[in-house]
């Protein structure tokens, strides 16, 4: 008599390859690195049904350190790739990471395009501020001012804000983390592996080299408590180390300001309630940024929808549904010339 036993349950070590770690000292790759492969096991994920996809960059070196099946695949294009993979095997668990420049430079478009289309892919964009591989140069989210080895007087561009991309591209789900910061991205990554559609999170990364201590406005111990609003649904915007800070709607400015509760005659009523389903407020939030507000965390968005490989499938079955067709039929059909 065959006796059938439940998988093992795997560990986060079950998730590392053997391949040597080569990223800088201190890097918070190392500290994502080991969030995902916690979350993997926690999530009860299997090698076999796992896939991760990266373009170029640090970030991209990803693949090789997961003991899963993976694509290093060329600059900017691994949506495109993703894409084809979940739509020829729906049943894979695809994960996509990305840097900021890989993501929202040459491969902007692409980008675009899987996020509009919603396909159930988990895209983790890695955000320094700067292109780190290439010795860096400044990159489409690094600030104005902002000196490298391309821009010696500082920059000059408005920078891009990758949450804000990602609703515009009609996004249905959007986060945000921070590297260090494991227990939150471990619920993060938990909700957008729950999610069946595309699911965009940015994940704050500190590049030791290039852009040390660009996110310390918020980051930094003697910051973080009092600039770091991590959202609950359904839960007050509240943040402060004494809880006594939140983001209250101004009608007049049609716009978010920061108060502290019990000034002003401000209670804990005049402060707005998280609805991830609201995108005006979702919109809102990703624009906010410190000092004068918080850096918002957490899930930020997230109004799922059919996603594109579920109504791909769905359309193929219709068609199939319909049975075999005649191909020499379809090849006599419509205008034909004959040919003496």
């Amino acid at each position: 008599m065959n006796v059938q036993t439940p998988p093992q349950k795997l560990t986060a070590k079950d998730f590392a390859s053997d391949q040597e770690v080569r990223w800088c000292p201190g890097c918070g790759d190392y500290a994502i690195l080991k969030a995902v492969q916690t979350s993997l096991a926690n999530l009860g994920a299997r090698p076999e049904n796992t896939v991760f996809v990266s373009g170029i960059g640090c970030s991209s070196r990803f693949p090789y350190y997961m003991s899963t099946y993976g694509f290093h695949t060329i600059h900017g294009r691994a949506p495109a790739v993703a894409t084809g993979l979940k739509l020829a095997r729906p049943e894979l668990d695809i994960w996509l990471v990305t840097g900021d420049g890989d993501a929202l430079s040459i491969g902007g478009n692409h980008l675009f395009h899987v996020l509009r289309r919603n396909v159930d892919i988990n895209i983790l964009l890695f955000n320094n501020e700067i292109y780190g591989l290439t010795k860096g140069q400044y990159s489409p989210t690094s600030r104005v001012g902002q000196k490298s080895p391309s821009t010696p007087l500082g920059s000059v561009d408005s920078p891009a804000n990758a949450c804000q991309f990602a609703l515009g591209s009609n996004a249905r789900f959007i986060a945000r983390g921070i590297d260090i910061q494991a227990k939150q991205l471990g619920e993060v990554f938990a909700r957008a592996h729950a999610n069946k559609g595309a699911s965009f999170v940015e994940i704050i990364q500190n590049c030791i080299v290039y852009n040390d201590g660009a996110f310390d406005d918020f980051v930094a111990k003697e910051h973080a408590a009092e600039r770091q609003l991590h959202v609950v649904h359904g839960q007050p915007l509240i943040y402060g180390k004494a809880k006594d800070k939140g983001l209250r709607f101004n009608v007049a400015t049609l716009s978010l300001e920061a108060v502290t509760i019990g000034q002003d005659g401000v209670t804990e009523k005049d402060i707005l309630v998280h609805d991830e389903k609201n995108r005006t407020l979702a919109l809102l939030l990703t624009g906010l940024k410190p000092p004068a507000f918080p850096e918002v965390l957490g899930v930020i968005y997230c109004d799922p929808t059919t996603s594109y490989d579920a109504a791909v499938k769905a359309q193929d079955d219709a068609v199939r549904a319909k049975g075999p067709g005649d191909l020499d039929k379809l090849m006599r059909a419509g205008n034909t010339w004959q040919v003496s």
